[in-house]
């Protein structure tokens, strides 16, 4: 199966320019935030978010070049997702991500928290440039969704009764809004009609929520090499995901050790052999794959080139990191 990079190769010129503008964009005068900044953006990401707005936005073009409006879009996509991480490591106290130390970890906890703020502030303003007012209010309200998934993580922590619901609208919020409302926005600077922006934004919304609940299955069924963290992580920090939820269902009596947060010795191990040895993984996987699906016939539409070639193999991308 194919690499992210492999799958954003046909923007990959696109996403070599998306670095060097996003380093000179930020932190001029800021010689902390730079040097914050040079960190973030050397920790080689995959460049996921920013290289879905670049597809779409080439997939919808008459000659399927780019504009200035849209590589500024992709940017400001991968400013918001940059700055939700550093706050996510802050709140997380999480010393690495992807085997590179986190901003608070290598600077301190004040300057992690400006950092991010810097960045979301940074994003606002460019955002503002693009003078379009729907692209505004999109962008605008992942940062809102961004701060509510957050929220609504830390405040059902080990909290066995919550709904499937409940954790379908943190998904959203921490992951899948991000690419559903930058897709759209792709659209919207692209021109298309009401009903091609909902298949936009449906396809960004069931592919983020197709990667977190795949995520959400690796840290039960990956190793630390793999997750870039440590497994059983989200688990342990009392954040319950599909297959925590699946298996509640099964085994009640997981409920009590989530309730006690684990605090007995060996309570963390016997959850996770409870978790491992129910149909939660199976149940989990397929949600994940309906998820994948739905998105990939969302944009079927889209006229025949490599960008949605590219577009549409990456839901099957997704899938394929549980194999």
């Amino acid at each position: 199966m194919a690499t992210v990079t492999e799958l954003l190769q046909p923007v990959e010129l696109d996403l070599e320019i998306l670095l060097a503008d996003l380093r000179s964009l930020i932190g001029a005068g800021h010689p902390i935030l730079q040097a914050a900044a040079e960190h973030l953006f050397s920790a080689g990401g995959k460049r996921l978010r920013p290289g879905i707005v670049l597809l779409i936005s080439r997939a919808l073009s008459v000659n399927c070049d780019l504009s200035a409006k849209h590589r500024r879009l992709a940017e400001i996509t991968e400013m918001i997702h940059t700055a939700s991480l550093v706050h996510d490591d802050v709140v997380d106290e999480a010393k690495t991500r992807r085997g590179v130390e986190t901003v608070h970890s290598r600077f301190t906890h004040r300057v992690a928290v400006l950092a991010g703020d810097f960045l979301f502030a940074q994003a606002s303003w460019h955002l503002a440039n693009l003078d379009n007012l729907e692209v505004v209010k999109l962008l605008s309200r992942v940062i809102m969704d961004l701060a509510d998934g957050e929220i609504k993580q830390g405040l059902f922590r080990y909290d066995a009764g919550q709904s499937f619901e409940t954790y379908l609208e943190k998904s959203y919020c921490k992951t899948a809004s991000l690419i559903a409302n930058s897709a759209k926005a792709a659209g919207v600077l692209s021109g298309q009609n009401d009903d091609q922006l909902g298949k936009l934004y449906h396809f960004g919304r069931q592919l983020g929520l197709a990667f977190q609940v795949v995520d959400d299955i690796l840290d039960f069924t990956g190793n630390e090499k793999q997750l870039g963290k440590p497994a059983a992580n989200d688990l342990a920090s009392g954040y319950l995901t599909a297959p925590a939820l699946y298996a509640l269902e099964e085994t009640p009596a997981l409920e009590g050790l989530i309730e006690r947060e684990f605090t007995n010795e060996g309570d963390l191990e016997q959850a996770l052999e409870i978790v491992r040895n129910s149909q939660a993984i199976n149940r989990s996987s397929e949600l994940a794959e309906n998820f994948a699906n739905e998105s990939i016939r969302a944009i079927q539409w889209l006229p025949e080139s490599p960008y949605k070639r590219a577009l549409i193999e990456l839901p099957e991308f997704v899938l394929s990191r549980l194999y």
